[in-house]
């Protein structure tokens, strides 16, 4: 295990890159058990649930050979020995539980043990189990979930229970080789997703409606070869950006989505924040000094910011989020709505010194702006995490943040690169 000691009080300035997206990584690595032929994924981000997943791909049977200094791994999965998965490693990454549907689509069979991953509330997989079924699958679940299609798969219309990313993507991956056609109704529209579905047309497949909440996938005998670039990371471009904001630090964030951002940009004008988006360049650059101040309702009520499935604001940027809107002059509601543990690490903050009333799992009430001071905290998960690491890096002092292991799950390199934007931050090994 290790830590994350960061003096803070220092700007988060320079240029940073945008990594491949975490999210739109892991399902395309488990896409690649699609076809015999070598697929490979460029701006592959080098985080640990990557690594993880790669490790679970070696293990079925998969040749992997990747270049760290290129971004880039070529998957070959030609020769798979097994379609049961190891289960220390399904325990490690939430993400596990899409080799399901690559291994049903091709093998007709996939054993896994229940995925690990963050802890922010309860993660249902029955809409996985649901789809799965209504294409021809047996499902047994004592205790590990093993999937059975002795006849194949065959397409069907099926109504998703939740816009689930994981589940649209697992059911995408099993539907593109089953006989037939299937139509996907209430389906996630995350670029992920899409980055997902434009991975498997590159492959061959037939899927229409990417971006939308109904889908149609024409299932075909099999799958080739590609060579795809992942697409950029939000989740990381925003956090570098409040980051930067926080600190009053001056910052160029390079690599990102101008489309992604359109989505984004409402939430941070809320708290005045300024930036530039060169769309022809693919960057943002955000001034030093911003005065940052709450920009109320109509009728000068209080603002309510919430997440949701996309296009609305992301979860996974809501916490980072609430770190930004304690240095913000005015109050501000934060309703998060898709993890009913998700805001159990507000307590940190507290003890750090901001002002803010939690009024039950899902809402908190934000003052801002507020004077922290370091502390010691544990990072409870990937996102809480770097919202702890933001609100180190503005804070008085030193604070220590255990568990750091769980940030490098979501962030690459993320001591590193901090200290080479101006950031006082060391990382210590227990033990």
């Amino acid at each position: 295990m290790s830590k994350f000691v960061i003096q803070g009080g220092r700007p988060i300035s320079g240029v940073h890159r945008t990594p491949g997206n975490k999210n739109a990584a892991l399902p395309m690595l488990a896409a690649c058990l699609l076809t015999s032929d070598p697929v490979t994924l460029r701006n592959l981000p080098l985080i640990a649930d990557v690594m993880t997943m790669l490790h679970l791909l070696e293990g079925l049977g998969a040749d992997v050979h990747l270049d760290k200094d290129a971004h880039t791994v070529t998957v070959c999965a030609k020769q798979i020995h097994s379609t049961c998965l190891d289960q220390e490693l399904c325990g490690k990454v939430r993400a596990s539980i899409l080799f399901a549907g690559p291994l049903l689509g091709r093998y007709g069979s996939a054993t896994l043990y229940p995925p690990g991953g963050d802890v922010i509330g309860r993660r249902r997989i029955d809409t996985h189990i649901d789809g799965f079924q209504s294409l021809g699958t047996f499902v047994e679940t004592n205790g590990v979930y093993a999937f059975h299609a002795p006849h194949g798969l065959t397409g069907r219309r099926i109504l998703l229970d939740e816009a689930s990313v994981t589940a649209t993507e697992n059911l995408l991956m099993a539907a593109a080789l089953a006989k037939g056609t299937t139509v996907l109704y209430n389906t996630a529209c995350e670029p992920h997703v899409q980055d997902l579905g434009n991975m498997l047309n590159a492959m061959g497949a037939h899927i229409e409606g990417l971006g939308t909440n109904l889908v149609t996938v024409e299932g075909v005998d099999s799958l080739h070869g590609t060579t795809f670039d992942i697409g950029p990371d939000y989740i990381d471009a925003g956090s570098y950006l409040v980051a930067a904001l926080v600190t009053n630090g001056e910052l160029t964030v390079e690599g990102v989505s101008p489309a992604d951002f359109a989505v984004l940009e409402k939430p941070f004008r809320r708290f005045g924040a300024r930036w530039t988006l060169d769309e022809a360049k693919r960057s943002i650059h955000v001034p030093f000094w911003q005065l940052l101040a709450t920009s109320y309702d109509f009728g000068d009520a209080i603002p309510k910011i919430e997440d949701g499935t996309w296009p609305q604001f992301p979860s996974d940027l809501l916490s980072v989020l609430i770190v930004l809107a304690t240095q913000v002059q005015g109050t501000t509601l934060f309703f998060e709505k898709m993890f009913e543990s998700r805001l159990y690490f507000v307590d940190h903050l507290i003890g750090m010194g901001a002002r803010i009333v939690q009024c039950d799992p899902h809402r908190v009430v934000v003052t801002g702006p507020t004077k922290l001071n370091g502390s010691r905290v544990a990072s409870p998960d990937i996102r809480a995490g770097m919202t702890l690491l933001i609100a180190a890096l503005c804070a008085k002092g030193e604070t220590v943040i255990l568990n750091a292991d769980s940030i490098d799950r979501g962030y690459e390199a993320i001591d590193t690169e901090l200290r080479r934007l101006g950031a006082a931050i060391e990382r210590e090994t227990d033990g």
